[in-house]
């Protein structure tokens, strides 16, 4: 096997460990450096028999075939952070380097669209999923609407990806992915994606596709409704709403739930309250002491979903833009 210099280079400093490899790479300018990230990122595998004779070093540490790692690249890149600062290794690293998944993230939202629209709705989330929350709801907005529930309900299904799948996605959209491991996977929190894409939409919009998917899986479209909005999320509620949210909450659950609330949303709540009520529940909670954790979040569920009654309902309004007072 013939091996070209800079592939020579990388399979010894891939052989070393960090300590022995800086300082060799520290010797190197940036063009170099570059040269070394372009040899890792094509090998593969190299026999030990093409390396006799020039890195009599590395065969005798290795006295088997090498196989270089997947990890070659970001190996490379860390050693470069070490050796040159991490402005410079960014640079080179960063610098014309976008594989096809990164090309899909910077498409324009109705040009994928257009794309996507002719693929299976497994395929269609998979993609999504690698997008930024604003971009993927674009993507599904775009998507006709006779689809977008199918792609939810796919997405909020997800909890991770085969690594050959992304792999067949890439080659059918854009091309193959660059060193990519068909075993490896990546966790995809589906129905917390779901919930953020649905979040960003109009809310109409949302709402529609959330009663869409409802009719063929009510029970995930509780999840993602459940997911959209977090304890910490009321505090966005001005203080009408959040009176009216008061009201129709057992103290006793809001004690609880206050538990691991953050400074900013127990004072927007008690500042809603009388200052008795408010003294009141400050005295239970010091009274009632150490709460399990899942009874915490399990009383931030029920007070989240009261909220999203009344939300229904048209008493208060989750979209409220007005911060915290």
């Amino acid at each position: 096997m013939d091996l070209s210099g800079p592939q020579k280079a990388v399979l010894m400093l891939l052989s070393m460990d960090e300590a022995a490899a800086t300082p060799i790479l520290a010797e190197l300018d940036p063009e170099e450096v570059k040269r070394l990230r372009e040899a890792a990122a094509g090998l593969r595998a190299v026999p030990t028999t093409a390396l006799e004779g020039v890195y009599q070093e590395f065969i005798n540490r290795s006295q088997e075939a090498v196989a270089v790692p997947g990890g070659g690249v970001p190996y490379l890149r860390k050693l470069a952070g070490r050796a040159l600062g991490e402005q410079v290794a960014q640079e080179i690293f960063l610098e014309g380097v976008e594989g096809p998944m990164d090309r899909l993230a910077n498409a324009d939202p109705s040009a994928l669209a257009s794309v996507l629209e002719h693929e299976h709705p497994q395929l269609i989330a998979a993609v999504i999923s690698q997008l930024d929350n604003e971009r993927a709801a674009r993507v599904l907005e775009q998507l006709p609407a006779a689809m977008r529930p199918a792609v939810l309900e796919r997405l909020g299904n997800m909890r991770e990806i085969p690594g050959a799948l992304l792999e067949e996605v890439a080659r059918a959209i854009s091309a193959e992915l660059p060193n990519s491991n068909p075993e490896a996977v990546r966790a995809i929190d589906g129905v917390a994606r779901s919930a953020a894409l649905v979040r960003k939409m109009d809310r109409q919009t949302g709402e529609a596709l959330l009663g869409s998917l409802e009719e063929g899986n009510s029970e995930l479209a509780v999840e993602i409704r459940r997911a959209m909005y977090t304890f910490e999320d009321l505090g966005a509620l001005d203080a009408r709403a959040l009176r009216s949210l008061l009201e129709a909450v057992p103290v006793e659950k809001l004690t609880v739930a206050l538990k691991t609330a953050s400074d900013a949303l127990k004072n927007h709540v008690f500042s809603s309250m009388s200052k008795r009520a408010a003294e009141r529940i400050r005295e239970d909670m010091e009274s009632v002491g150490g709460v399990r954790l899942a009874e915490v979040e399990a009383a931030q569920r029920e007070i989240v979903e009261v909220a999203l009654r009344l939300d229904a309902e048209g008493t208060i309004s989750l979209e409220n833009d007005n911060a915290m007072v």
